[in-house]
């Protein structure tokens, strides 16, 4: 039997025409939790989401400047924008399965998005799944 820990690590607003309609910048502490291959400045993973859809992305870093600025490809991402019918301030939430007998990741999870409310000053999302049980 598996002992996972569930770690989230990171989620972004989708607040620019660019994260919409081309690529997702990704924050670069995130780097940490994939495993590049020596030299490599992009590399591809796979993500569930809340249905338990496989999606696969791709993760690169640019090969020159001060820092990685790294971001999901647009040949990708793009896919799993229109799937999930995402739209400007919707989210998505990042988390890694880490299989805690070995510290191996066992998989990455992917949460598509929408603020429905503000409930006592939080903001309240749900999984753009959902919606239609909300009557969204």
């Amino acid at each position: 039997m598996w002992h996972l820990s569930i770690s989230y690590m990171w989620h972004l607003s989708l607040s620019k025409p660019t994260h919409i309609g081309y690529t997702l910048s990704v924050p670069t502490h995130v780097l940490e939790a994939f495993p590049f291959p020596e030299g490599a400045h992009m590399m591809k993973f796979e993500a569930v989401d809340a249905t338990d859809s496989v999606w696969r992305f791709c993760l690169a870093t640019r090969l020159t400047g001060a820092y990685p600025k790294p971001v999901l490809l647009r040949s990708t991402w793009h896919r799993f924008v229109e799937q999930k019918g995402l739209a400007p301030e919707d989210r998505v939430v990042f988390f890694m399965e880490r299989d805690e007998d070995n510290d191996m990741v066992r998989r990455y999870t992917v949460r598509a998005q929408r603020k429905v409310m503000i409930l006592m000053g939080q903001d309240i999302w749900v999984d753009v799944e959902d919606l239609p049980l909300y009557g969204l």
